[in-house]
């Protein structure tokens, strides 16, 4: 009788350990949401994780290549994420539950971190194309980004404010920024629109393939499209052969988590983020935005707890 007690006794706590194990796994495992490799997301991803392996003892980071905004919004609501990165508008959308632009309810377990760096509208056609206007878009062969990506919302606000509808393009491509540059190389595409942060990987890749046009976005068009959107520039010699400032439109970037994390971890994963900006600039120059006087900003999703914990401790949360 007395084995068999000291025998249940054994299973009962290598089972409570196995369980506290597990726990402790899963409090320890951030999954990072970020975009298509060849875009912005992934490479900061990709440093992020590097940090929180660096910073937040035990943890376990993965980097999740996405479609990107809404794909990431819709995942973390399905509790697939720990963090996310995603445009604002996107975000706003997913908030309001808005079934057009990919989101079937309401995304209520959406938390805010804080905002990062803005993604800059940037059209880019060839130049044996003739495009060197928005209006020179009709008839031509575009691609707008994967379907009901954070880059196709934003192509459909810009398109729709010039008077420009899909019907009126010679053909309209759903495709991510790597395959888009693909075609354009190959001369079956005609121009690209990619949201992405300056000096994106695919267009560099494209403008020392092929001459290119970077087509101006004039003040009025995002006058009237109104906020998130806010007018920006790409300044000269950000690609290959683009010679002069270009006028376009931004939207910020944010970084948002799930109601349901732990505060805890997400006190920890905005610290070693926010603590770190001169690491994600190593990664990607577009991390030069960052500001941190600014990360509440238009933040269109309540704060979540963790994040907040750090922002007042910065003094930029009340």
């Amino acid at each position: 009788m007395r084995q068999w007690k000291l025998r249940v006794g054994a299973f009962a706590l290598a089972a409570g350990m196995a369980l506290g194990a597990a726990s402790a796994r899963a409090d320890d495992f951030i999954n990072i949401l970020t975009g298509g490799t060849s875009g912005v997301y992934y490479p900061l991803g990709v440093a992020m994780s590097k940090i929180y392996t660096d910073k937040i003892a035990g943890a376990r980071p993965s980097v999740q290549a996405t479609k990107a905004s809404v794909e990431n919004l819709n995942l973390l609501q399905q509790g697939k994420g720990e963090i996310a990165f995603t445009l604002g508008d996107s975000l706003a959308l997913a908030w309001a539950g808005d079934a057009d632009a990919g989101f079937k309810t309401k995304l209520d377990k959406l938390r805010g971190v804080g905002a990062i760096y803005p993604n800059y509208i940037q059209i880019v056609a060839s130049k044996e194309s003739g495009i060197k206007t928005l209006a020179d878009l009709k008839g031509k062969r575009l691609s707008v980004g994967a379907p009901k990506s954070g880059t196709e919302i934003n192509a459909r606000a810009i398109l729709g404010a010039a008077g420009i509808a899909y019907k009126d393009l010679g053909k309209i491509e759903y495709l991510p920024f790597a395959e888009s540059v693909d075609l354009m190389k190959n001369r079956q595409l005609d121009a690209t629109l990619q949201s992405a942060g300056l000096g994106v990987a695919s267009i560099r890749d494209l403008s020392t393939s092929v001459e290119i046009n970077v087509v101006e976005i004039p003040a009025a068009i995002v006058d009237k499209i109104g906020a998130p959107y806010v007018k920006a520039t790409i300044p000269a010699k950000t690609y290959g052969g683009q010679d002069a400032d270009v006028a376009t439109a931004a939207v910020v970037n944010y970084l948002v988590t799930r109601a349901d994390a732990s505060d805890d971890l997400v006190y920890k994963m905005t610290k070693a983020t926010y603590d770190s900006v001169p690491d994600l600039v190593a990664a990607h120059q577009a991390a030069k935005a960052i500001k941190l006087e600014t990360a509440l900003d238009g933040l269109p999703v309540p704060l979540h707890p963790g994040a907040a914990k750090y922002w007042k401790e910065k003094g930029v949360a009340k």
